[in-house]
């Protein structure tokens, strides 16, 4: 009744939210998006849509891309069509999502996410003690799906079929102005759904645009509300950070946010040691290299290494309670693999790789014997030997074993028998293990085998 009271008194005001809901067309010579990089699939969702009589449009990151010229990694389609609609015009179509109900549309291995027009947030809708949504399927109109959207860059509208851009919230301004705005009041919206927090780190990092004052003001204050997120969808969100092909921009953005205490807590303590920071960076850096080049990236090796000097660091503690080396690095994984699984829900899967890739390093210490051949048979050797090339970069360990095992690992048999027998001549001083020391801080590894 308030609202509706003030908006008759001011009825200028009343005319402008009107206005509001009519987009700002763009065609083809305007926005000069190259309709070559538009997926064939896409393009395949949204005619079939439209000539079942429904709105469909490419929307969202995909039309952010397309605009920077980039050709998108993933094309979502948003449309009017409800699921249930959607889902009769596709052969493999499936119906996911409990907070908001979205469908799976399956070409072979390529998957094209359809979403129904959001509609106005309800007061109804349920949610947690601090405001987060929990559930919210509330369908509607095109224009209020693009103020549902986070931010003005990713509430754009493609259709392939008339190359023309709907543009609600002045996204296109933005992008020429590398400039990262959150539509609505960011308070609210943050506490909506806090996982927006690490989203605009992510495009911040990732598109080198700058955060728009008022969008940043907020997030040190609510960055907390991140620990009422479901570790899923927090480990989700890091996963996609650190995958973006700019993960150490993107934790630097985490750190002047003030978003990374309590999410990989290395960050708190290790970025403040100089053997940490340049281990994790010389890792950041092999990750975004790899992804720039089109090579894959292992989510296991990537934490393994961010979690590394945690590991570490608990490692010299139990050995220097008494424990034996082998049986010291074990208790230390599953002490840093049992707290960060509260934290980022870590897969199993990816857990049990981590595990392999620490347990590892002690054996690239015994270069004698039958050792080595073992060692190379490991299911995870790749995995374990960069791991090792990392901590010799790092200067974490002597970088002469990390030479070694790259000559053993491209070696020809004779080859191999000549490195093992250098290894077995060593001077006996150069194997005895190296005094503990007293100072944590220095991270020295002692990995002979008990």
């Amino acid at each position: 009744m308030i609202k509706k009271l003030i908006r008759k008194i001011l009825g200028v005001k009343e005319k402008k939210a009107q206005g509001a809901h009519l987009p700002t067309v763009l065609g083809a010579q305007e926005h000069g998006i190259d309709p070559r990089l538009v997926s064939s699939n896409a393009i395949r969702v949204t005619s079939s849509l439209q000539e079942a009589g429904y709105q469909a449009f490419v929307v969202g990151g995909a039309v952010r891309d397309l605009l920077l010229g980039v050709k998108p990694k993933d094309f979502d389609i948003a449309t009017n069509a409800t699921p249930e609609q959607v889902k009769r015009l596709f052969r493999r179509a499936f119906i996911i999502g409990r907070r908001f109900q979205i469908v799976h549309v399956m070409f072979g291995q390529d998957l094209l996410e359809v979403t129904t027009f959001r509609g106005a947030g309800s007061d109804a809708s349920p949610k947690d003690e601090h405001g987060r949504v929990l559930r919210d399927n509330t369908f509607g109109l095109q224009h209020e799906d693009a103020l549902r959207r986070d931010f003005t860059i990713n509430a754009m509208y493609y259709n392939p079929a008339t190359q023309e851009v709907l543009d609600y919230h002045g996204g296109i301004a933005d992008i020429r102005a590398q400039t990262l705005r959150i539509i609505g009041q960011p308070e609210a919206r943050y506490r909506e759904d806090p996982v927006r927090m690490l989203r605009v780190v992510r495009f911040a990092a990732r598109l080198k645009f700058a955060i728009e004052p008022h969008t940043a003001a907020p997030i040190a204050v609510m960055a907390p509300l991140i620990n009422n997120v479901p570790a899923a969808r927090v480990f989700d969100e890091m996963l996609k950070l650190l995958m973006s092909g700019q993960a150490l921009a993107c934790l630097q953005q985490l750190r002047k946010q003030g978003l990374h205490h309590g999410l990989l807590p290395l960050l708190d303590v290790v970025l403040e040691q100089p053997l940490g920071i340049k281990f994790v960076t010389l890792a950041l850096a092999s990750t975004d290299a790899r992804i720039a080049a089109g090579k894959t990236v292992s989510p296991s090796f990537l934490f393994a290494s961010l979690l590394w000097h945690q590991v570490l660091e608990k490692w010299t503690a139990y050995r220097a309670a008494g424990e034996l080396t082998i049986p010291a690095l074990h208790l230390a994984a599953d002490d840093v693999l049992e707290s960060q699984t509260e934290k980022l829900a870590l897969q199993r899967k990816i857990g049990a790789d981590m595990r392999d890739i620490w347990a590892m390093q002690p054996r690239f210490e015994r270069r004698t014997g039958k050792s080595p051949y073992k060692l190379l048979e490991h299911v995870r050797f790749r995995a374990g030997y960069d791991f090792l090339l990392l901590r010799c970069a790092s200067g974490e360990i002597d970088a002469e074993i990390g030479e070694w095992w790259s000559a053993f690992y491209d070696g020809e048999a004779d080859a191999r028998e000549d490195l093992l027998a250098s290894a077995d001549q060593a001077p006996a001083a150069a194997k005895k293990r190296p005094p503990r020391r007293a100072n944590r801080s220095k991270a020295v590894i002692d990995s002979s085998p008990e």
